[in-house]
């Protein structure tokens, strides 16, 4: 047991000292560990001077929690015994020596010390798990900025069910892999959880992508005002798509720096008037796209120009239908402006449907139907999911988007079955 430590040495500023042996202060050593005398016993586990293998010994067999306590705070014991103290009965013992290790983790890299850093890692993963919540939050609050961390450990704190042990790993830990976290994220974790990872200095497009899949409303507007989140021109796409429904995340994206000009435009087609203003503000935009945004802009405006205060939405859908001005880009405005009634009476008369049958296929929030109706009358699959997510309410992992960008994603036969099945008649 006295000789367990022989092969091992140490030698980092902070790391325990070498002892020179002496060996008749050795045997002296030995005779108290093993001793009766607890007051002889705690002083040698406090003495810096006692030989490792002795302070070995007493992490090891004594039964005294105080002895134990010393043993673990004594800069001179060895990291071998750190598995050993890890486990140990005393909370107290188990918290003095996540104190120390954090402390000498600088020092232990792989290279340099790669068994001790060994040693260290199997007290961590220990210490990781420990029953006492706050042995676990203490190491999370310590670990978290530590650029040594070791990576099993804080992807172990990083899933910790308790929101204080696992916050702050989530939001600060450079170790943390993308694996974990996009692992955490596929297991429906707690909004905070998801905030959390939004929040990170630095957020891989795979992970943005899984944050903005979770549809958590306060995650997704925390990432896209997060300057360190890789947010591709692919993702503010769907983005734009699902701020449709989520109407606080259209202010973040029209603050975006570098924002693509294909993503500003489809803002600007629903946006409300205060986004489509910030819009116009920036000055990184070419001036086709400014002039397209101030087109839709005058376009809502002179949509509600025409709007005659004793004319119902039927009667102007059907003024409008006589002038051969119904049609998408028009229905589109009035969604916009969020006149739904003039939706479903244009899209009635151009589906050639009874208003309460489209009405009726918005209630059932099933993509299917809408995508169908759409095609019926003749708009375009993105102005279907564009009917699915404002106007049916459809659940966002239950849309159905245009293939390859602009085609509708159901066949003829199927559209065709659809509509037979919401009663239509043949065209």
């Amino acid at each position: 047991m006295f000789d367990f430590l022989a092969r091992f040495k140490t030698g980092a500023a902070r790391l325990p000292p070498t002892v020179e042996r002496d060996p008749l202060r050795y045997e002296k050593e030995k005779v108290i560990a093993q001793s009766a005398n607890v007051r002889k016993r705690l002083a040698l586990a406090k003495d810096p001077r006692t030989h490792q293998e002795i302070l070995f010994y007493l992490a090891k067999e004594d039964t005294d929690p105080a002895v134990r306590l010393a043993v673990a705070r004594n800069m001179s014991t060895p990291v071998q015994a750190s598995p050993l103290l890890a486990g140990d009965d005393s909370e107290d013992v188990r918290m003095a020596l996540a104190r120390r290790l954090v402390i000498l983790l600088p020092e232990l890299s792989k290279e340099t010390h790669s068994q001790l850093y060994a040693f260290a890692v199997q007290a961590f993963a220990t210490l990781a798990l420990d029953e006492v919540l706050k042995i676990r939050a203490a190491l999370s609050s310590a670990l978290r900025d530590h650029v040594a961390a070791p990576p099993a450990v804080v992807g172990q704190l990083a899933k910790d069910v308790e929101r204080e042990v696992s916050e702050p790993i989530l939001r600060y830990c450079v170790v943390l892999s993308d694996d974990i976290l996009l692992d955490i994220l596929s297991t429906h974790p707690a909004s905070w959880a998801i905030q959390a990872i939004a929040g990170r200095a630095h957020v891989s497009g795979p992970v943005s992508q899984a944050v903005i899949n979770a549809d958590d409303v306060s995650a997704g507007k925390i990432l896209l005002k997060n300057a360190g989140a890789e947010l591709g021109e692919g993702l503010l796409q769907e983005i734009v798509e699902k701020a449709r429904v989520y109407s606080e995340w259209q202010g973040p994206i029209a603050m975006r720096k570098s924002l693509p000009t294909s993503v500003a435009r489809a803002l600007a087609e629903f946006a409300d008037a205060s986004v489509r203003d910030v819009l116009l503000e920036r000055d990184d935009f070419d001036q086709q796209t400014i002039d397209e945004i101030a087109g839709m802009v005058k376009r809502r405006l002179a949509f509600a120009q025409d709007i005659v205060p004793s004319e119902g939405a039927a009667e102007r859908v059907l003024r409008l239908d006589k002038k051969k001005q119904l049609n998408e880009e028009i229905v589109a405005d009035a969604l916009g402006m969020r006149d739904k009634e003039f939706v479903v009476q244009a899209l009635a008369r151009l589906a050639r449907a009874q208003p309460d049958t489209v009405e009726g296929v918005f209630r059932m929030r099933k993509a299917r139907p809408v995508v169908a109706l759409c095609w019926r009358a003749g708009f375009s699959m993105r102005f279907a999911l564009r009917l699915q997510q404002e106007m049916a309410l459809v659940p966002p992992q239950e849309l159905l988007y245009p293939r390859e960008g602009t085609d509708y994603p159901l066949t003829d036969d199927e559209l065709r079955w659809q509509l037979e099945f919401l009663g239509f008649k043949a065209a």
